[in-house]
């Protein structure tokens, strides 16, 4: 018996996952911008991210989580692809 992972199947899923998380990150942003970005400066080992960091905008938010999105969901197409390969 041979598993095999549905490549939709999973795309869809990392897709979602991706956005939820993407839009969870945006409203902390939203309403905790300096604590979010001391939060990313530990993930990032201590390098300053608050030269970098913006005030972000609805509308690149939006543009943000479309891309996070289609990227999420090739990201999970192609692993599917792959792990059946493998198998």
């Amino acid at each position: 018996m041979v598993d095999k992972l549905n490549p939709r199947r999973v795309a869809n899923t990392l897709a979602i996952v991706a956005g939820v998380v993407y839009a969870v990150c945006a409203i902390l942003v939203a309403i905790f911008p300096t604590g979010t970005v001391n939060v990313f400066g530990n993930l990032f080992h201590g390098i300053d991210i608050s030269k970098i960091a913006r005030v972000p905008t609805l509308g690149g938010t939006i543009i943000g989580l479309i891309e996070i999105f289609i990227l999420g969901w090739i990201i999970g197409w192609f692993f599917a692809i792959v792990y059946n390969k493998l198998k």
